[in-house]
């Protein structure tokens, strides 16, 4: 088995680059995974792997025979070379080089009464995390990204999701090209914005539906507002007017499965 000890590693310093740069993940097709949970939600999402290095201190031979399910190329990493990858503190002694999977909307499958999440230039990983864990919680059709602001493959997208981003089918598309998707395929949507809007609790979303969230910052565009079934609104009884989107999203969502009787 190869074992790699210097941080100073042409193979290691690359993987801090994969980390680090979108361009760098976009040109090599993969991206890095940390934690035993995460590798297995990718393996279970039909994600392929490439590469497992792992901390002989912290995981076992046995373990990763346990968690792999087909011969891997296995890097055995010291303890430095470990801290220089890993971004947590607690953590589990493993990482994986996975290869992206195609996020175009004509790869979604979806079912016959789909119920999706659309969230449009969201920029903050932490928020994309939240909403694809929400999206997994609800066990919706698909979540996706209008206008992305850094690649879904970033590892603070990785990380905040816990695994999610690899438990629910994603897309990522210009706002025009999710609408033009949407009215395609019969979806109804349901925009959540201030505008000409009426409270999300009295609308049916029984039928195919897509929710659509935008940042707490700006809202939605233009584009969605005039393009939507029926635009919504989250009363507010504080002083403010707007909530973390995620939060927006978990409500709207949850209201949906309701309605569906949890189906």
């Amino acid at each position: 088995m190869k074992q790699i000890t210097s941080v100073q590693n042409p193979f290691i310093k690359s993987l801090v680059q994969l980390q680090e740069k979108a361009k760098v993940r976009k040109q090599t097709g993969t991206f890095l995974i940390e934690g035993k949970r995460e590798i297995e939600l990718a393996l279970k999402g039909g994600y392929e792997l490439e590469t497992i290095l792992f901390l002989p201190e912290i995981i076992s031979e046995k373990q990763l025979n346990d968690l792999t399910i087909k011969p891997l190329n296995v890097i055995e990493i010291s303890k430095e070379v470990y801290q220089k990858l890993a971004y947590r503190d607690t953590t589990e002694g493993i990482l994986a080089i996975a290869k992206t999977k195609s996020l175009a909307l004509s790869d979604l499958k979806l079912s016959k009464n789909p119920l999706i999440l659309v969230g449009e230039s969201l920029e903050k990983p932490g928020n994309v995390g939240a909403i694809l864990r929400t999206a997994d919680a609800a066990n919706i059709d698909a979540v996706i990204i209008a206008n992305p602001k850094s690649d879904l493959y970033n590892p603070n997208i990785v990380r905040s999701s816990v695994g999610c981003l690899f438990t629910r089918q994603i897309a990522v598309g210009t706002t025009e090209e999710v609408i033009a998707y949407l009215k395609a395929n019969n979806i109804n949507i349901y925009s959540a914005t201030l505008q000409d809007s009426t409270e999300y609790h009295t609308q049916n979303y029984t039928t195919p539906t897509a929710l659509i969230v935008g940042t707490e910052a700006t809202g939605l565009s233009e584009k969605w507002r005039t393009e939507s079934t029926k635009n919504i609104i989250i009363p507010m009884q504080g002083e403010i007017d707007s909530m973390n989107v995620s939060v927006a999203a978990a409500i709207l969502l949850f209201e949906a499965k309701r309605q569906r009787q949890f189906q």
